[in-house]
């Protein structure tokens, strides 16, 4: 039988390079403009139904330290590049300003909860509290990008492209799956 440690790592390789290859391959170009959210759904929908239906992996993952899942959104700091890539006019305000803005906040936030020693009462709180903030956030920047994309798709071309198509096909879909999968250990403790 598989360890849960190596499944996880050899799935997650395996999800990245097929990422990398999508976005080589232009594959989301290709796609109709409503499909870019209807990857992430689906994608992320199949990293929870893994989780919740392999107990062994769920276990596996339960008994990380809550900031192990956290440390999955210092890769929120992408919305630098937001703001970057708005001010060479690559893409529009109303994505890459609330988006860039919120994945920053989050990602130094989570900074915090990773670098500062807690108590786990207060690690609790603190976990809680960011949880909340970053799904809020990454839920609104789903949302967004799915209603530009759909009245406009050629202002959010830059996400079909490496290296921002990695969002939607891997980190996208990874940050909401492990937003719920710490909800969900919150509610059972």
């Amino acid at each position: 039988m598989l360890r849960p440690a190596l499944f996880v790592r050899c799935v997650l390789w395996l999800w990245f390079a097929t990422a990398v290859a999508g976005g080589y391959y232009l594959v989301l170009q290709r796609l109709a403009p409503s499909a870019m959210p209807m990857v992430i759904i689906g994608l992320t929908a199949l990293v929870l139904y893994t989780y919740f239906r392999l107990p062994g992996l769920r276990e596996w993952v339960d008994a990380l330290d809550p900031r192990a899942l956290v440390q999955i959104h210092l890769t929120r700091l992408v919305g630098v590049y937001f703001l970057f890539l708005f001010n060479r006019g690559e893409l529009p305000y109303a994505f890459a300003v609330p988006a860039g803005v919120g994945d920053i906040i989050v990602a130094l936030l989570a900074v915090a909860l990773i670098a500062v020693p807690l108590d786990r009462t207060r690690l609790r709180r603190f976990l809680t509290i960011w949880n909340v903030i970053g799904f809020v956030d990454i839920i609104l920047v789903v949302v967004t990008a799915a209603r530009i994309t759909l009245a406009a798709p050629y202002q959010l071309r830059a996400l079909t492209h490496l290296p921002l198509s990695l969002l939607p096909t891997f980190l996208v879909p990874l940050i909401i799956a492990t937003h719920i999968m710490i909800f969900a250990r919150l509610l059972r403790r």
